[in-house]
């Protein structure tokens, strides 16, 4: 196999006294999907936030097309094609769809190829374009989720990271805009790292996974043989706990009669 597009070797990041993430290492290839699982903090969003610059790491390397990146400014980590779509959306409410989407090439200074892209970006998101002049706060939040994603469309990115997208969504909204993620990837390559409590969407989306435990990745592979994990099948999707409950049921029954 090539090398990877970005390593993450050992990595470090501290809330104040507070160790978040512990020795982190991971791989990502050029066009794979790559998905991180685990609870409410594991430290998946402190992982993202440190690759994407928003926190430094305190040891560790963060290596994007063989340059290390660690504690660049989150501009310059923008510049080399890394863009991040945070937990929550984080669209500014006051401004247009259009002005947010600007803003996510602010970056850029080929005025033709950023139109170009916008309408890239309205082909993927029909609603967007018959909202562009709308404020973002009046959108509603799978709306907004795809502001979020078409806004990081806009600086380019050769990597997207993408913090719990299916965050307070619709089944429905949730299946759709994992739908259009997966043809961002296939048809404008762009490779992804998903961050995702819904670990069945996840890994039916991804190529690669990994798990973390309170900082600590303990477990990776392909996104199939991590479904076929007993342990991912118990603690994640919930199939072993919810065959122990019929069984429970079951045997109730039986005394009953």
């Amino acid at each position: 196999m090539s090398e990877p597009l970005l390593k993450i070797r050992n990595v470090e990041s501290y809330y104040g006294p507070i160790m978040a993430i512990r020795g982190v290492s991971l791989d990502v290839h050029a066009g794979q999907i790559v998905t991180v699982l685990g609870a409410n903090g594991a430290g998946k969003t402190t992982l993202m936030k440190t690759i994407s610059g928003v926190m430094d790491p305190e040891k560790g390397q963060i290596i994007y097309d063989g340059h290390e990146i660690q504690g660049l400014d989150p501009y310059k980590i923008v510049n080399h094609g890394i863009v991040h779509v945070p937990e929550g959306r984080e669209v500014f409410p006051l401004l247009s769809v259009n002005d947010n989407l600007t803003l996510g090439a602010y970056t850029r200074n080929d005025a033709a190829e950023v139109e170009l892209d916008r309408e890239m970006v309205f082909t993927y998101f029909p609603v967007l374009k018959a909202r562009r002049n709308q404020e973002a706060g009046f959108l509603s939040g799978g709306e907004q989720q795809m502001l979020a994603i078409g806004r990081a469309l806009m600086a380019r990115p050769k990597i997207m990271l993408l913090d719990e997208p299916s965050l307070g969504l619709s089944p429905i909204l949730v299946q759709e805009i994992f739908g259009i993620l997966k043809r961002l990837n296939s048809e404008q390559n762009v490779t992804m790292i998903l961050v995702e409590q819904n670990a069945m969407i996840a890994l039916n989306l991804a190529d690669i996974g990994y798990v973390m435990e309170i900082g600590r990745i303990v477990m990776s592979g392909t996104a199939q043989r991590l479904l076929q994990s007993e342990d991912i099948q118990n603690f994640y999707l919930g199939i072993k706990a919810e065959g122990a409950r019929e069984e429970r049921r079951w045997k109730q029954k039986k005394t009953w009669r």
